[in-house]
């Protein structure tokens, strides 16, 4: 039996339906509108079969996917976990499987190819057992963003964080001094947060709060509407967190991130992954770039800022503004932004 299920205006996902298993194609370009449309016809897929026991995602025809597809896989791998459905990829191209790769998704999802198993379109011959684990190929990712391969950005990224990183071992003694007066607790506080496509990364700061921070933090309010938590008043930070928040000196560490390649100078700010659990697919397109240092929320009043459709406006707007003179302009209001003293925490 086969099904065409139109979703998300003139989207269609065309899914192929034999007993307990489904192939599902997927479209040439998985991006915001076809991932709204994948992710809409594999729950009512799933919704409508009951007994369906498999699903094959079937990418023959597609050629790329940006944040949006990657967070509506993730979607579909949640949906099929609940409805205890077996979930794999087939017929992967090389650029999807090296975006994949680079989302982490390679280590989720079970990859395989057309002729392994003989795997079919159309259900004639249905691939059964387990498949091997294939090593991606050799190739680059197509890139979601002109910044995501620039190599003038990169540059400036790697002179910006050696700067930043010279600032960071003069600041460092006092800071740490300060640090360990306090309390005594650890100098440095790691977080894993989220990248390009959602790939998980540790983000360094200097600690301004309390050691047992992350385990109280269902105690503190939400100031924020929306997937990002912020409290101004956060009880959490110490006396000392206090100055180095409010003077951003607490970020410093983040050009090692920089350096590495995690993040970039300008960007987006990195969201935690259980911020990244309550996205809806078009909110994913913010990761379609690396997170920076700064960027536009932080320089357009991030303190006030308490919806999160707002940020993700802003967010969409340094896409497409961005130019390697678009992110010094955001540079230099960084500097007077700090210069000002009217700055707050990420």
């Amino acid at each position: 039996m086969s099904d065409v299920l139109n979703q998300a205006g003139e989207c269609v996902v065309a899914v192929d339906h034999f007993n307990q298993t489904a192939i599902i194609h997927l479209p040439a370009r998985l991006t915001v509108l076809e991932a709204i449309a994948f992710k809409e016809t594999f729950q009512q897929l799933c919704t409508n079969h009951p007994n369906l026991e498999r699903a094959d995602l079937d990418f023959r025809a597609t050629w790329f996917i940006d944040s949006s597809g990657i967070g509506a896989l993730v979607n579909a791998w949640k949906t099929a976990q609940a409805h205890h459905i077996e979930l794999k990829l087939c017929q992967v191209t090389a650029p999807i499987w090296m975006t994949l790769n680079l989302a982490g998704l390679d280590t989720v999802f079970t990859i395989v190819r057309a002729e392994e198993k003989g795997w079919a379109a159309g259900g004639a011959n249905l691939p059964t057992g387990d498949t091997p684990r294939l090593e991606p190929p050799r190739t680059r990712p197509l890139p979601t963003h002109p910044s995501v391969n620039s190599v003038p950005k990169r540059l400036m990224d790697i002179l910006g964080a050696l700067v930043g990183l010279g600032i960071t071992a003069i600041a460092f003694i006092p800071i740490a001094i300060a640090i360990k007066r306090y309390d005594g607790g650890p100098i440095f506080f790691g977080q894993t947060r989220c990248s390009l496509m959602g790939r998980h990364f540790r983000m360094w700061k200097f600690r301004s709060m309390v050691v047992n921070a992350e385990s109280l933090k269902h105690q503190v309010a939400n100031q924020v509407n929306g997937p990002l938590f912020k409290n101004d008043c956060d009880p959490r930070v110490t006396p000392i967190g206090c100055f180095l928040r409010r003077s951003s000196l607490d970020e410093l560490p983040q050009f090692w991130n920089v350096l590495k390649g995690d993040m970039s100078l300008v960007g987006t700010r990195p969201p935690t992954p259980d911020e990244l659990e309550r996205y809806e697919i078009p909110q994913w397109q913010r990761l379609d770039v690396k997170p920076g240092i700064t960027g536009e929320w932080q320089v357009n009043g991030r303190s006030s800022i308490k919806n999160f459709e707002d940020v993700i406006r802003l967010d969409l707007r340094y896409q497409e503004r961005w130019s390697l003179w678009y992110d010094m302009r955001l540079i230099l209001k960084t500097i007077q932004v700090l210069l000002s003293r009217h700055t707050g925490a990420v």
